[in-house]
């Protein structure tokens, strides 16, 4: 960014960095490939890919130009095969077709708040830490939270709060607010916690842990419109997703592995009729799944990374067309007289219960 950052600022533990490089690894043992952290932060994960794969080029995607600058410094002893961009994951068509890229081999989501962005109080993003109201990953552009805070309508803070937040409380803490910001602007998160707190009936607020926590999530998936970029992004990282290929992704809570859970369980079943005893040219599926259901951290990595104790990690691995074509070819497996007639799994489904 052609600006001195000094030291960097907090610590950054990369999550389920052994089992992420693990996963890749078959897509990156070879020549020239292609590798998309499509969220660079402090570039922890993608160093190691470097390390340990010496002829894997990186795309580091980032919105956050502070991430950007540190990551910057870190990998610089690798500056020869490496591409860090300002962007979002949802541009990444767009960065590939500007390297010169028609695919890539490997990709790695980790969604989320970075490690620095809540370390730094004042980016506004932890509520046990008084802060402007700021919550943006790019502050050079863009709504703040405290303009959500303060300018929104009562009825769009409760939606923001329900649905990006699952805050069964939206009601009683919008009131709260509403009537706070008829005396004056909220400008601290400091402040904006307590009143979120105070407007938590006090049962509630002895389980769970800090009551600012789904409001806060809410308000920083607004700010930063975090989840259409994933609706978009997912997709369009399969689209570009090469033979063999494999994407791993990391959530953090409900709604993004929702998104992602949706967007690989549509491409790892078929889209034939499910009558036909063999599968049609194309219709096949087009990704595997590496895992069942989404992994959680195990006990020894949440000890070493608090962070970790809520990830949920799924991977999948692109079908290459020949294997595609020698599976149209297979039968279909026959349905179980014990599923009583509701039909037989299609390739590449769990049944519903499989999984986390």
């Amino acid at each position: 960014m052609g600006v001195d950052m000094g030291e960097l600022r907090g610590t950054h533990v990369p999550v389920l960095l052994e089992r992420c490089l693990e996963l890749l690894a078959p897509a990156l043992d070879r020549r020239g490939a292609v590798h998309v952290d499509f969220t660079l932060g402090l570039g922890g994960h993608a160093e190691a890919v470097l390390e340990r794969h010496p002829d894997a080029v990186l795309v580091g995607l980032d919105r956050d130009p502070e991430a950007l600058a540190h990551s910057r410094r870190r990998l610089e002893r690798f500056a020869g095969r490496t591409h860090l961009v300002h962007a979002v994951y949802d541009e990444l068509p767009e960065v590939l077709a500007d390297l010169g890229y028609p695919v890539f081999h490997s990709g790695l989501f980790d969604l989320g708040v970075s490690s620095l962005q809540l370390d730094e109080a004042d980016r506004g993003f932890a509520y046990a830490k008084d802060a402007p109201l700021d919550m943006r990953m790019d502050q050079s552009r863009g709504i703040t939270a405290e303009e959500v805070v303060n300018g929104y309508e009562p009825g769009e803070l409760v939606r923001i709060l329900r649905q990006y937040g699952e805050e069964k409380f939206a009601q009683r803490i919008v009131s709260a607010i509403v009537r706070e910001r008829a005396k004056g602007r909220i400008v601290s998160s400091a402040r904006l916690a307590d009143l979120v707190r105070d407007a938590i009936p006090a049962a509630a607020r002895r389980t769970g842990g800090n009551p600012a926590k789904r409001t806060f999530q809410a308000l920083r998936i607004e700010v930063n419109a975090e989840l259409a970029a994933l609706e978009s992004a997912v997709p369009a990282a399969l689209d570009l997703l090469a033979p063999k290929g494999r994407l791993v992704v990391m959530s953090y809570q409900s709604l993004e592995d929702r998104i992602v859970k949706r967007a690989l369980a549509e491409r790892a079943r078929s889209t034939g009729p499910i009558d036909l005893p063999v599968e049609l040219p194309g219709t096949g599926p087009s990704l595997r799944l590496l895992t069942r259901g989404s992994e959680p951290p195990t006990a020894a990595e949440v000890a070493e990374n608090p962070r970790a104790a809520s990830v949920k990690l799924r991977a999948a691995e692109r079908i290459d067309e020949q294997d595609q074509a020698r599976g149209a070819a297979r039968e279909r497996p026959r349905m179980s007289a014990t599923h009583g007639g509701r039909g037989r799994r299609r390739p590449g489904e769990h049944q519903e219960g499989e999984g986390h």
